[in-house]
Protein backbone atom coordinates (compact mmCIF):
# COMPACT_ATOMS: atom_id res chain seq x y z
CA UNK A 1 0.00 0.00 0.00
CA UNK A 2 1.06 3.57 -0.54
CA UNK A 3 0.21 6.74 1.35
CA UNK A 4 1.20 8.90 -1.62
CA UNK A 5 -1.66 10.34 -3.67
CA UNK A 6 -1.56 10.91 -7.40
CA UNK A 7 -3.35 14.24 -7.79
CA UNK A 8 -4.82 14.69 -11.27
CA UNK A 9 -6.47 18.12 -11.22
CA UNK A 10 -7.26 21.18 -9.19
CA UNK A 11 -10.00 20.76 -6.57
CA UNK A 12 -11.93 23.28 -4.53
CA UNK A 13 -11.45 21.61 -1.15
CA UNK A 14 -8.26 20.04 0.20
CA UNK A 15 -9.69 18.40 3.33
CA UNK A 16 -13.28 17.15 3.59
CA UNK A 17 -15.49 14.95 5.71
CA UNK A 18 -17.85 12.49 4.03
CA UNK A 19 -20.97 11.69 6.06
CA UNK A 20 -23.07 8.74 4.95
CA UNK A 21 -25.86 6.81 6.60
CA UNK A 22 -25.56 3.19 7.61
CA UNK A 23 -28.48 2.48 5.29
CA UNK A 24 -26.28 3.52 2.36
CA UNK A 25 -24.19 0.38 2.94
CA UNK A 26 -27.06 -2.10 2.73
CA UNK A 27 -27.84 -1.58 -0.96
CA UNK A 28 -31.22 -3.00 -1.88
CA UNK A 29 -31.27 -5.26 1.16
CA UNK A 30 -33.45 -4.39 4.11
CA UNK A 31 -30.72 -4.91 6.67
CA UNK A 32 -26.98 -5.28 7.20
CA UNK A 33 -24.06 -4.82 4.82
CA UNK A 34 -24.07 -5.34 1.05
CA UNK A 35 -20.39 -5.95 0.13
CA UNK A 36 -20.68 -4.75 -3.51
CA UNK A 37 -22.23 -1.48 -2.29
CA UNK A 38 -19.50 -1.02 0.33
CA UNK A 39 -16.89 -1.66 -2.38
CA UNK A 40 -18.53 0.87 -4.72
CA UNK A 41 -18.49 3.61 -2.07
CA UNK A 42 -14.88 2.72 -1.22
CA UNK A 43 -13.99 3.21 -4.89
CA UNK A 44 -15.57 6.70 -4.77
CA UNK A 45 -13.46 7.53 -1.70
CA UNK A 46 -10.33 6.22 -3.45
CA UNK A 47 -11.03 8.47 -6.44
CA UNK A 48 -11.15 11.48 -4.09
CA UNK A 49 -7.98 10.33 -2.33
CA UNK A 50 -6.22 9.98 -5.70
CA UNK A 51 -6.92 13.68 -6.37
CA UNK A 52 -4.74 14.52 -3.37
CA UNK A 53 -7.71 15.43 -1.14
CA UNK A 54 -7.46 14.57 2.56
CA UNK A 55 -10.68 12.74 3.42
CA UNK A 56 -12.26 11.49 6.63
CA UNK A 57 -15.60 9.76 7.10
CA UNK A 58 -18.45 9.29 9.55
CA UNK A 59 -20.85 6.42 8.87
CA UNK A 60 -24.17 5.90 10.65
CA UNK A 61 -25.35 2.58 12.07
CA UNK A 62 -29.00 2.46 11.01
CA UNK A 63 -28.48 -0.60 8.79
CA UNK A 64 -27.72 -2.63 11.93
CA UNK A 65 -29.29 -0.84 14.89
CA UNK A 66 -30.85 2.57 15.45
CA UNK A 67 -30.92 3.87 19.01
CA UNK A 68 -34.14 5.86 18.63
CA UNK A 69 -36.01 2.82 17.32
CA UNK A 70 -34.71 0.69 20.19
CA UNK A 71 -35.84 3.36 22.62
CA UNK A 72 -39.27 3.48 20.99
CA UNK A 73 -39.62 -0.26 21.59
CA UNK A 74 -39.12 0.17 25.32
CA UNK A 75 -35.36 -0.07 25.65
CA UNK A 76 -33.70 2.55 27.82
CA UNK A 77 -32.46 5.33 25.49
CA UNK A 78 -28.88 5.43 26.76
CA UNK A 79 -28.41 1.69 26.26
CA UNK A 80 -30.04 1.83 22.84
CA UNK A 81 -27.76 4.68 21.76
CA UNK A 82 -24.63 2.82 22.86
CA UNK A 83 -25.78 -0.17 20.83
CA UNK A 84 -26.15 2.15 17.85
CA UNK A 85 -22.61 3.42 18.39
CA UNK A 86 -21.29 -0.16 18.28
CA UNK A 87 -23.11 -0.62 14.97
CA UNK A 88 -21.17 2.33 13.52
CA UNK A 89 -17.91 0.61 14.50
CA UNK A 90 -18.94 -2.48 12.54
CA UNK A 91 -19.69 -0.33 9.48
CA UNK A 92 -16.40 1.53 9.85
CA UNK A 93 -14.44 -1.74 9.95
CA UNK A 94 -16.25 -2.95 6.82
CA UNK A 95 -15.37 0.28 5.00
CA UNK A 96 -11.77 0.05 6.20
CA UNK A 97 -11.50 -3.47 4.77
CA UNK A 98 -12.92 -2.29 1.42
CA UNK A 99 -10.54 0.70 1.26
CA UNK A 100 -7.49 -1.34 2.19
CA UNK A 101 -8.41 -3.84 -0.53
CA UNK A 102 -7.91 -0.84 -2.85
CA UNK A 103 -4.50 -0.19 -1.22
CA UNK A 104 -5.60 2.95 0.66
CA UNK A 105 -4.18 3.28 4.16
CA UNK A 106 -7.12 3.70 6.52
CA UNK A 107 -7.57 4.23 10.25
CA UNK A 108 -10.75 3.50 12.20
CA UNK A 109 -10.87 5.88 15.16
CA UNK A 110 -13.46 5.23 17.84
CA UNK A 111 -14.89 7.64 20.41
CA UNK A 112 -15.36 4.57 22.65
CA UNK A 113 -12.00 2.89 23.41
CA UNK A 114 -11.70 -0.63 21.98
CA UNK A 115 -7.99 -0.93 21.40
CA UNK A 116 -8.01 -4.39 19.84
CA UNK A 117 -9.99 -3.29 16.80
CA UNK A 118 -9.42 0.46 16.35
CA UNK A 119 -7.62 3.53 17.64
CA UNK A 120 -8.99 5.79 20.38
CA UNK A 121 -9.91 9.30 19.29
CA UNK A 122 -7.02 11.70 19.83
CA UNK A 123 -7.49 14.85 17.78
CA UNK A 124 -3.84 15.65 17.06
CA UNK A 125 -3.10 12.06 16.05
CA UNK A 126 -6.12 12.02 13.72
CA UNK A 127 -5.00 15.27 12.08
CA UNK A 128 -1.56 13.76 11.55
CA UNK A 129 -3.11 10.72 9.84
CA UNK A 130 -4.93 13.05 7.44
CA UNK A 131 -1.73 14.97 6.74
CA UNK A 132 -0.13 11.64 5.79
CA UNK A 133 -2.99 10.99 3.35
CA UNK A 134 -4.59 8.24 5.41
CA UNK A 135 -8.37 7.99 5.31
CA UNK A 136 -9.78 8.35 8.84
CA UNK A 137 -13.14 6.77 9.64
CA UNK A 138 -14.58 8.16 12.87
CA UNK A 139 -16.75 5.60 14.64
CA UNK A 140 -18.99 5.44 17.73
CA UNK A 141 -20.43 8.91 17.19
CA UNK A 142 -19.36 11.43 19.79
CA UNK A 143 -19.10 8.69 22.41
CA UNK A 144 -22.17 10.09 24.15
CA UNK A 145 -25.83 9.04 24.01
CA UNK A 146 -28.49 11.47 22.73
CA UNK A 147 -26.24 12.70 19.88
CA UNK A 148 -26.64 11.55 16.29
CA UNK A 149 -23.92 10.63 13.83
CA UNK A 150 -24.86 13.84 11.95
CA UNK A 151 -23.73 15.80 14.99
CA UNK A 152 -20.63 13.60 15.28
CA UNK A 153 -19.84 14.34 11.64
CA UNK A 154 -20.13 18.10 12.11
CA UNK A 155 -18.06 17.94 15.31
CA UNK A 156 -15.25 15.89 13.75
CA UNK A 157 -15.24 18.08 10.63
CA UNK A 158 -14.72 21.18 12.77
CA UNK A 159 -12.08 19.49 14.93
CA UNK A 160 -10.16 18.26 11.88
CA UNK A 161 -10.24 21.66 10.21
CA UNK A 162 -12.21 20.32 7.23
CA UNK A 163 -13.24 22.80 4.56
CA UNK A 164 -16.62 21.16 3.88
CA UNK A 165 -18.95 18.34 4.89
CA UNK A 166 -20.17 16.15 2.03
CA UNK A 167 -23.47 14.50 2.92
CA UNK A 168 -24.18 11.54 0.65
CA UNK A 169 -27.90 10.77 0.20
CA UNK A 170 -30.27 8.93 -2.15
CA UNK A 171 -31.13 12.13 -4.07
CA UNK A 172 -29.10 14.85 -5.80
CA UNK A 173 -29.60 17.59 -3.23
CA UNK A 174 -32.14 19.08 -0.83
CA UNK A 175 -35.82 19.26 -1.76
CA UNK A 176 -38.76 20.91 0.00
CA UNK A 177 -40.40 17.45 0.12
CA UNK A 178 -39.57 13.90 -0.83
CA UNK A 179 -38.95 13.92 -4.63
CA UNK A 180 -39.57 10.18 -4.79
CA UNK A 181 -43.13 10.71 -3.53
CA UNK A 182 -44.00 14.13 -4.94
CA UNK A 183 -43.48 15.09 -8.60
CA UNK A 184 -43.71 18.79 -7.74
CA UNK A 185 -40.90 18.69 -5.16
CA UNK A 186 -38.71 21.79 -5.42
CA UNK A 187 -34.94 21.37 -5.42
CA UNK A 188 -32.62 23.95 -3.87
CA UNK A 189 -29.26 24.78 -5.49
CA UNK A 190 -28.21 26.72 -2.39
CA UNK A 191 -29.80 27.33 0.98
CA UNK A 192 -28.69 28.93 4.23
CA UNK A 193 -28.28 27.08 7.52
CA UNK A 194 -31.08 29.13 9.05
CA UNK A 195 -33.48 28.38 6.16
CA UNK A 196 -32.76 24.66 6.50
CA UNK A 197 -33.46 24.86 10.23
CA UNK A 198 -36.62 26.98 9.93
CA UNK A 199 -38.07 24.87 7.11
CA UNK A 200 -37.07 21.65 8.91
CA UNK A 201 -35.65 20.22 5.69
CA UNK A 202 -33.98 17.21 7.36
CA UNK A 203 -30.56 17.96 5.86
CA UNK A 204 -28.90 17.11 9.14
CA UNK A 205 -30.27 17.41 12.65
CA UNK A 206 -30.51 20.82 14.32
CA UNK A 207 -27.39 20.34 16.48
CA UNK A 208 -25.27 19.46 13.44
CA UNK A 209 -26.62 22.38 11.40
CA UNK A 210 -26.04 24.83 14.25
CA UNK A 211 -22.48 23.58 14.73
CA UNK A 212 -21.76 23.95 11.01
CA UNK A 213 -23.33 27.42 10.96
CA UNK A 214 -21.38 28.63 13.98
CA UNK A 215 -18.12 27.51 12.38
CA UNK A 216 -18.99 28.64 8.83
CA UNK A 217 -18.57 25.08 7.54
CA UNK A 218 -20.38 24.48 4.22
CA UNK A 219 -22.47 21.33 3.80
CA UNK A 220 -22.75 19.83 0.32
CA UNK A 221 -25.64 17.40 -0.19
CA UNK A 222 -25.30 15.09 -3.19
CA UNK A 223 -26.38 11.70 -4.50
CA UNK A 224 -24.24 8.81 -3.36
CA UNK A 225 -25.82 6.69 -6.12
CA UNK A 226 -24.33 8.82 -8.91
CA UNK A 227 -21.03 7.21 -10.03
CA UNK A 228 -18.19 9.72 -9.81
CA UNK A 229 -20.47 12.26 -8.18
CA UNK A 230 -18.17 13.12 -5.30
CA UNK A 231 -15.12 13.64 -7.53
CA UNK A 232 -17.22 15.69 -9.95
CA UNK A 233 -18.34 18.06 -7.21
CA UNK A 234 -14.77 18.52 -6.00
CA UNK A 235 -13.93 19.57 -9.57
CA UNK A 236 -16.86 21.99 -9.63
CA UNK A 237 -19.20 19.79 -11.67
CA UNK A 238 -22.43 17.85 -11.07
CA UNK A 239 -25.67 18.42 -9.17
CA UNK A 240 -25.78 19.16 -5.47
CA UNK A 241 -27.17 21.55 -2.89
CA UNK A 242 -24.84 23.88 -0.99
CA UNK A 243 -25.81 24.80 2.58
CA UNK A 244 -23.96 27.93 3.69
CA UNK A 245 -24.16 31.09 5.79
Amino acid sequence: MSDAPNPSSQVKYKRVLLKISGEALMGDQGYGLHPPTVARIAAEVKAVHDLGVEICMVIGGGNIFRGLQGSAQGMERTTADYMGMLATVMNALAMQAALEALRIHTRVISAIPMDQVCEPYIRRRAVRHLEKMRVCIFAAGTGNPFFTTDTAGALRAVEMGCEAIFKGTKVDGIYDKDPKKFDDAKRYDTITYDEALIKNLKVMDASALALARDNDLPIIVFSLDEPGGLVGILRGEGRFTLVHG
